[in-house]
């Protein structure tokens, strides 16, 4: 039966036994099937294809439009926070009415980074957020330099062990000077206010508030088994060579720089947070940007839930925007596949988040 079909589907031999036979009704029909599939094969990829092309070139134009408008933006702020030698310093006001609107602009500049990480390349991204960071660290620095001075008073001299300032608490850094007004740190450093924060510290638990972090630039550096919390807004935070650490800190100004860790639990909000050089850290943040790791291991992120009494108000004079938070947008750089995800950080599963930090 089987051979009697194939030999149906065949057809008829061909006269005198020679040559091939003709193909069969069903066999015809397949040919211009095959035909068919092949062509709408084509002209999916050929279409495929031209979709590629023509995001790449949107990609392109966004990305160029975002370079001229930020470089402009950049400038301006840039000009406002460094007024030129001939500008006379009672002209206080005039230099106030400068600096708030450099803080204008630094906002909607900021705004132009965040509503455009989608398109940009990681790099580009990061450029972006540490010019953000030297343009805030300008702008503090500059408010902390108008500040009103104290009047000169006449005192009765006192001696020397009297005069001197008290030590600091073991383990806290003493406040340091400001740097020049106007001058743009590097990645990582801090701002125009003095420097506060904790170092060598062991098994200790260390605590800041509010009038002692305000917009001021706070360094924790080389402690183990610390439970350090930050009830207030500082303007920068740098977090270096900690181990078994628990750090809790209100809303940040601008950047946050977690440095050289491992085994460290910590709660963060800020404009952006860099991670480097970190193994086996859990980190709840809120950040209006995008976050980065570079050279670690083991990171994993959940949103920031932490809360205190004045968190509202710690929010509010931080100018960080409490509806935005991209806790799960992070880059990688030493992970560049797009299509795959990165083995380096990973998301806390709903089950193993923390809810209660008492």
């Amino acid at each position: 039966m089987e051979a009697a079909a194939a030999a149906a589907e065949r057809g008829p031999a061909a006269p005198g036994g020679g040559g091939a036979a003709p193909l069969g009704p069903r066999a015809v029909a397949a040919v211009p099937e095959r035909l068919q599939r092949r062509e709408a094969e084509r002209r999916r990829e050929a279409e495929r294809r031209r979709q590629e092309k023509a995001a790449q070139a949107v990609q392109e134009e966004q990305s160029g439009f975002f370079a001229a408008a930020f470089s402009r933006e950049r400038a301006a702020i840039e000009a406002l926070l460094g007024p030129g030698p001939g500008q006379a310093e009672e002209d206080a006001a005039g230099q106030t009415e400068s600096l708030e609107e450099a803080a204008a602009r630094l906002q909607g500049l900021q705004k132009l980074l965040t509503d455009s990480v989608r398109f940009l390349a990681p790099y580009e991204v990061r450029q972006g957020q540490e010019a953000l960071s030297r343009l805030q660290a300008a702008l503090a620095a500059r408010r902390q330099q108008l500040q009103p001075k104290k009047r000169f008073a006449f005192r009765a001299r006192r001696k020397e062990a009297e005069s001197a300032p008290p030590p600091a608490p073991a383990g806290q850094l003493p406040s340091e000077s400001a740097p020049p007004a106007g001058q743009l740190p590097a990645e990582g450093e801090g701002s125009g206010p003095p420097l506060c924060g904790f170092s060598r510290a062991e098994a200790q638990t260390l605590e800041l508030g509010p009038s002692e972090l305000l917009q001021r630039d706070v360094l924790l550096a080389d402690l183990t088994d610390c439970r350090v919390l930050l009830r207030g807004n500082p303007n920068t935070l740098r977090v270096r060579d900690c181990r078994g650490c628990t750090v809790l800190c209100g809303p940040v100004s601008t950047s946050v720089l977690v440095d050289g860790c491992s085994d460290c639990l910590l709660a963060l909000a800020c404009q952006q947070l860099r991670t480097h050089r970190t193994r086996d850290a859990r980190i709840y943040m809120q950040v209006t940007s995008r976050a980065m790791v570079e050279d670690c291991s083991g990171v994993r992120f959940a949103p920031y839930t932490w809360s205190y009494p004045g968190i509202e108000g710690d929010y509010e004079s931080s100018g960080l925007d409490r509806g935005r938070n991209n806790w799960n947008l992070v880059d990688d750089f030493d992970w560049l596949a797009r299509d795959e995800p990165s083995p380096n950080w990973s998301v806390i599963p709903e089950q193993e988040r923390i809810t209660q930090w008492d």
